[in-house]
């Protein structure tokens, strides 16, 4: 009898010094499909990791997996999430438009001129309208990459200069509004962007000033860059494991708790707007480039503001067919 309690005892002892050990040190993966010196990943993902490391006393940690090393491509970030693949993944909600439509009425031009903005406005309307679509992750950040230029190879700049110009909008579901500027919308990846400006299989592009110039270097294949054009977002997440986060600690999920939602949101919104103002004073520096920078007057942004209420139209009609009736009025609560 002494014999089985002392065994018993001993494995007891072991199991608790496994849970000890296991329960002071958890590090979480992270798999991104973009490069390492990515802002997202020199931004938002070394705030969260110096965050967690310093709220945790270094128990909790985090690993990076950049270039899609859990997985090639974009496509299939938010599923990868879902399954485990990696603990934390970032990705892009236009990839997988049928599992975020309410989401992806943040990329509409509205009210937002910035990444903080819109950031702000998803945030203002998440819990209300939004997270519906997220119920199998642990939400970490949703927030936005701001598209406010066109980068050309012909003057884009008036109504008239947009008749039958291709281009390439930040999202398919903008394409309405695409069509009603006059234009012809054309799908096709930011990978092959510079590519299709410098054969002239697009004669545009919408651009944040961050693709204007290195690692993107739109400028060197387009002869007008255009501002002042409405404005639209390509929408952009973090989210981690349930399982993965159900699994750590109490005081784990209570750090991941405190910096998920709006915090790390707007640390997500602060990588992308701090790259355009980068860019901004790379341009303003830049003087051996061959581009023409157009500002659109304020009569011709006025005409382009109305083709895009009626591609707006157009495109709450189609959320309607679809059985999604409330569309108009979360786009109005994002843009109060």
């Amino acid at each position: 009898m002494k014999l089985h309690q002392m065994s018993l005892g001993v494995t007891l002892s072991a199991a608790l010094g496994l849970f000890a050990q296991t329960a002071i040190s958890d590090e979480l993966s992270v798999a991104t499909f973009l490069p390492p010196q990515h802002h997202t990943n020199t931004g938002m993902f070394t705030w969260f990791a110096e965050e967690i490391v310093k709220r945790s006393g270094g128990s909790l940690t985090m690993k990076l997996y950049p270039a899609g090393q859990l997985g090639a491509g974009p496509v299939q970030q938010y599923k990868r999430a879902v399954e485990g693949v990696g603990d934390i993944t970032f990705g892009v909600s236009a990839y997988t438009p049928a599992l975020f439509p309410k989401t992806m009425l943040a990329i509409l031009p509205g009210t937002s001129e910035n990444a903080d903005q819109s950031t702000r406005a998803i945030w203002n309307v998440f819990e209300d309208h939004l997270a519906s679509e997220y119920e199998d992750v642990k939400v970490l950040a949703v927030g936005t990459v701001t598209g406010n230029l066109l980068a050309a190879t012909r003057d884009v700049s008036t109504m008239e200069g947009l008749k039958g110009a291709k281009i390439v909008p930040f999202a398919a579901m903008t394409s309405p509004i695409v069509e009603a500027l006059g234009a012809v919308p054309v799908q096709m990846p930011v990978t092959e962007m510079y590519t299709g400006l410098s054969t002239g299989t697009i004669d545009a592009t919408t651009a944040s000033y961050n693709n204007i110039t290195p690692p993107w270097n739109f400028w060197d294949v387009s002869t007008y860059i255009v501002e002042n054009v409405p404005t639209t977002f390509a929408v952009t997440y973090a989210v981690m494991n349930k399982e993965r986060y159900m699994g750590l600690s109490d005081e784990h999920r209570a750090i991941i708790d405190e910096l998920a939602g709006l915090p790390m949101s707007l640390e997500l919104a602060k990588s992308f707007d701090g790259a355009d103002e980068r860019s901004k004073k790379m341009i303003a520096e830049t003087t051996d480039k061959n581009y023409q920078w157009v500002v659109v007057s304020d009569e011709e942004r006025a005409k382009m503001d109305a083709a895009v209420a009626s591609g707006l139209d157009a495109i709450f009609a189609d959320y309607e067919g679809r059985g999604i009736s409330d569309a108009r009025a979360i786009y109005d609560a994002l843009n109060q």
